[in-house]
């Protein structure tokens, strides 16, 4: 059975299953899942908490006779098995097979793993695991799913955002979801009222270390050479990996090259710019942007991405750092040697 993220709420509500098994990318998602499992076991007598990892040399015997012996301080015990490669190995998926097939009385297995393949996903053990309980995959979330989940999350926090708080969220701290939870917290004790407005929202947002990657790519729309140059200097000297300001940049590139297509075989730029959610503090910005390239121009950006994304592999020569500053010249409207 496979429940979202979203569903755990609800699923545990009611009942327990036997075992849980969460995994996937998102490491919030992920331990945010376990939590919820671990505060619903509490509330149903599950006083006992045992966590295990699978490293090398891993004793699954020892796991196995462990969990079948009884405790002498409680009647019910939540197992929790992490195994970060999410690879049990021969021992390990005979062993999960198993207690899937002879699930200890009174014990609540809980297996965390990071990402799982395709391969990882069909096999026995995960099978057999699923067959008796609950699979809880925490994948990314997407971009255009960002927006809604800041929401969710707002509301469950007791808190109202005025206009352009969640899109302002979303545009700065897309692709960082423990950031997003972790400015919402900040959010949450700078408002009392329980309402957030956009300028404590932006002053909030200035603080995050990430900010000076959304200064770069704000400097680049508008034109803005010098300031560009001088943000890139500060995030070198700063020790800011160029893969953070590659990212930056190509998410904001890609986004103009689909606004210009689309405004390029006719459609009105109003509509586009809703599509994509570019709202009113933004529009003026990616505006001056699309006013300086062409369509044809913002698909020569992306193959130029593509040439620092191999630089950046070490699969061409060349330092990142100057191509960063050339492509960041190239935006602005200047050509670069």
């Amino acid at each position: 059975m496979v429940v979202s993220p979203q569903q755990i709420g609800a699923h545990i509500r009611d009942t327990l299953a036997p075992v849980y098994l969460i995994f996937g990318d998102e490491t919030l998602l992920v331990e945010e899942s376990v939590d919820l499992i671990h505060h619903r076991a509490c509330t149903q007598g599950f006083d006992e908490r045992r966590v295990y990892t699978v490293e090398t040399g891993f004793d699954w015997g020892h796991l196995i006779q462990d969990c079948h012996t009884g405790s002498l301080f409680s009647q019910r015990r939540v197992v929790e098995l992490r195994i970060p490669t999410g690879r049990p190995g021969d021992a390990g998926a005979g062993a999960l097979v198993q207690w899937a097939e002879h699930p200890p009385e009174d014990t609540l297995l809980l297996v965390v793993c990071g990402r799982l393949d395709k391969a990882a996903r069909q096999s026995r053990w995960f099978k057999a695991l699923d067959g008796v309980g609950v699979n809880i995959p925490c994948w990314p979330v997407g971009e255009d799913q960002i927006p809604d989940w800041i929401g969710r999350r707002l509301k469950l926090r007791g808190l109202t955002a005025q206009t352009g708080v969640v899109d302002e969220l979303a545009y700065y701290l897309s692709g960082n979801l423990l950031g997003l939870a972790q400015e919402i917290d900040k959010l949450d004790l700078l408002c009392p009222s329980r309402t957030i407005d956009l300028e404590t929202t932006r002053r909030s947002i200035a603080d995050n270390a990430r900010f000076d990657v959304y200064a770069l790519v704000d400097a680049c729309l508008l034109g803005q050479a010098d300031k560009a140059l001088r943000v890139l200097h500060s995030l070198r000297a700063g020790g800011t990996e160029p893969a953070l300001a590659l990212w930056a940049l190509r998410r904001e590139v890609h986004i103009l090259q689909a606004i210009a297509h689309e405004i390029a075989t006719g459609r009105p730029r109003a509509q586009v710019f809703k599509t994509h959610r570019v709202w009113s503090q933004r529009a003026p910005k990616v505006g001056a942007a699309l006013s300086r390239l062409s369509a044809s121009a913002w698909l020569g950006m992306i193959q130029w991405l593509a040439r620092l994304d191999r630089v950046l592999k070490g699969r061409r020569g060349g330092d990142i750092w100057l191509e960063l500053e050339r492509l960041s010249l190239r935006l602005c409207g200047l050509k670069p040697l």
